[in-house]
């Protein structure tokens, strides 16, 4: 097949080509573990949590049932508002977890947005942010079914920190920056100013890009 063949988009403004794989697709088109409507009853799983609003893009819900001996994922079904690229993510997240028996909820914790992407044979990357849904998502839900069964321990918490405190930025808009494609501090800067009147943290802001962008794709 050439390559104008297997072009799937080619963004107007920047030219840029993107290439779908055929398991992208095949999740997209066939998505696994998705409910159409919310539970009727949702009492019957172990633990629900969603991030993100339709309001202001995508979002995502998530429940999960928990084997009570073995803490393993017996079921994980979700519900999104988002573009091709984030259905196909948590499709494959949704399998990942499950198949075989069911993963080890601590072990489930650990897989990386970068581990989904290459079970789907890549995603372009101004895409690799819809990935992080999935991610995010599940954390969330292991934190509800964490404190339901009252291990407090094991929730995860992510709090923001400030940065440049005179433009009130946090590391977590720095991990924004580098989702949407900013992949060394000028870009970084582009998007945010960050550093620009505070040449003390440049080094600090150099180090959580390279951070991010190792954890995303590295």
């Amino acid at each position: 097949m050439n390559e104008k063949q297997d072009i799937d988009v080619i963004n107007q403004y920047t030219g840029e080509k993107w290439y779908y794989t055929d398991i992208v697709k095949d999740h997209f088109f066939n998505p696994r573990n998705l409910l159409w409507e919310r539970p009727k009853n949702e009492t019957e799983y172990d633990a629900h949590g969603m991030v993100g609003s339709p309001a202001c893009g995508d979002m995502m819900e998530m429940w999960l049932k928990v084997g009570k001996e073995t803490e393993q994922v017996k079921d994980l079904k979700w519900k999104t508002f988002g573009c091709a690229s984030a259905i196909a993510a948590t499709s494959m997240f949704s399998v990942m977890v499950t198949e075989n028996g069911g993963m080890a909820l601590a072990e489930a914790l650990k897989i990386r947005p970068q581990d989904v992407m290459k079970r789907l044979g890549g995603l372009p990357n101004r895409k690799i942010h819809c990935s992080v849904l999935a991610d995010k998502a599940f954390q969330k839900t292991a934190n509800d079914y964490f404190r339901k069964t009252g291990q407090y321990d094991k929730i995860i918490v992510e709090g923001a920190q400030v940065i440049d405190s005179k433009l009130n930025i946090t590391d977590k808009d720095i991990e924004e920056a580098v989702l949407e494609g900013a992949m060394n501090l000028e870009d970084v800067q582009k998007k945010l100013k960050v550093g620009i009147g505070s040449p003390e943290i440049i080094t600090e802001v150099e180090q959580l890009v390279r951070f991010y962008k190792d954890k995303y794709y590295g």
